[in-house]
């Protein structure tokens, strides 16, 4: 029995052939890799663009009536208008 780890000897052209493959595989993943970056970038400046078309204001405007009086509910539910206590009816 041989305890010799020493690899097989190939010839050249299996040799040239394989790192000829490596390469390829190499090229063409690294062009995979650089197409899906792009992808990315794409989709996302078009989302951004697509989300800046919908951009809204919006006005808030609240009328203030100094004829009101200020109310006051407890922590019992109880309300309380101008110091007068004032049934809860829903």
């Amino acid at each position: 029995m041989d305890n010799n780890n020493t690899p097989e000897n190939v010839s050249y052209t299996v040799y040239q052939e394989a790192q000829a493959r490596a390469d390829r595989r190499f090229k063409y993943m690294w062009i995979t890799v650089i197409f899906l970056i792009m992808l990315l970038v794409g989709t996302n400046v078009g989302w951004i663009i697509y989300e800046s078309q919908y951009i809204e204001s919006v006005t808030v405007s609240q009328d203030v009536n100094t004829q009101s009086s200020p109310a006051y509910v407890n922590g019992t539910g109880e309300m309380t208008v101008n110091g007068e206590d004032k049934a809860n009816n829903n």
